[in-house]
């Protein structure tokens, strides 16, 4: 019995860090290829090309690279640390994996590059990329989670 309960905390734990894993390698290629090749595409509102944001979100914050990098380097470890306090579940398991992505991904940027590599733009909505979404998504769903709990 404990055999079987050790292999299924392995195996959560394998899944979570491996999604978060999944997000960040993804993030980091899109954000390369937009680095190197720098279209200029334009799907009818959709707008995809290079953007640097030395800020955060909805453009607050602009010029704060470094200290947000920072911040999101405390979350990033205050998930891995806390990781044990994570629900069970399948759902807040996955998208705090997804959350945890999209900090990493944006916090690489943030201290490797000076800035956020954006690329998705709908010009009536600010400018974002794949850990973006990851973040939003997420934080909508664990919030609603969390509510239903």
């Amino acid at each position: 019995m404990k055999v079987k309960s050790f292999w299924e905390k392995f195996h959560r734990e394998i899944v979570f860090f491996s999604i978060t894993l999944v997000v960040v390698l993804l993030d980091q290629l899109l954000k390369s290829f937009f680095l190197s090749v720098q279209p200029q595409w334009q799907l009818g509102i959709l707008k995809l090309h290079l953007i640097q944001n030395t800020g955060a979100g909805f453009g607050i914050l602009s010029g704060q690279t470094f200290g947000l990098g920072l911040l999101s380097l405390l979350v990033a470890l205050g998930i891995i640390i806390g990781y044990k306090k994570i629900p069970r579940e399948t759902f807040p398991q996955l998208f705090t994996a997804l959350f945890l992505g999209g900090v990493m991904g944006n916090m690489l940027d943030r201290l490797l590059r000076g800035f956020v590599v954006d690329f998705v733009d709908f010009s009536f909505w600010p400018a974002f990329n794949l850990a973006d979404s990851c973040l939003t998504v997420s934080v909508i769903a664990l919030v609603v989670y969390f509510w239903k709990k």
